[in-house]
């Protein structure tokens, strides 16, 4: 089966009601082997943008995960495992909210990435912070699953498609072509 650009499965159960069901979904087999990235978005995180005067590297300047996003981010570890991805290469941005978030999936070593920092409150530049990420993507060879912590714009910008809080886009990155978004896949807050 072939889940075309506007044609989604957007799953909406847990990981425990998914169990290995689900593992055979094509989009999980292309995560599974490297044919395509999971482009993630934080888990809950009350508010929107963060601050006045917030910091990098200082959480308690920041909009943080709430309790039920720290589990969320917990569960969606789960549902990777769950789909046959217990190890992956983990990149975040590096607001605080993405990294607990990275961090908490528990399924591999977190490596901040400047190109996933948000770039909310200057629109102005998502066109090219948006090809730089897309350059580097088209460079990389995973060689087996990928993740990206992000925020909403950036994979609004990257994909065309607007996730809500601990939704997980799934796409393949062409040499040439614009990024194919393969599924969706939605976890409780």
């Amino acid at each position: 089966m072939r889940i075309g650009r506007r044609q989604f499965l957007v799953l909406s159960l847990g990981a425990a009601a998914l169990g290995k069901a689900y593992a055979s979904e094509p989009f999980w087999a292309a995560l599974r082997s490297g044919e395509a990235i999971a482009v993630l978005r934080h888990a809950a995180a009350p508010g929107s943008g963060d601050p006045h005067g917030f910091r990098l590297g200082d959480c308690s300047t920041q909009r943080n995960l709430s309790e039920e996003g720290r589990a969320q981010s917990r569960a969606i570890g789960d549902l990777f495992r769950a789909n046959g991805i217990s190890s992956a290469a983990v990149y975040s941005s590096k607001w605080c909210r993405c990294l607990d978030t990275a961090r908490l999936l528990g399924i591999g070593e977190v490596v901040p990435l400047e190109l996933l920092n948000s770039f909310f409150g200057n629109s102005s530049a998502a066109e090219e912070r948006t090809a730089a990420l897309l350059a580097w993507l088209r460079g990389q060879r995973f060689g087996g699953p990928a993740i990206l912590v992000t925020h909403q714009v950036n994979i609004t910008s990257l994909t065309g498609e607007v996730p809500d809080s601990g939704e997980m886009i799934v796409a393949r990155i062409h040499e040439a072509e614009p990024v194919q978004v393969i599924g969706r896949v939605a976890t409780p807050a």
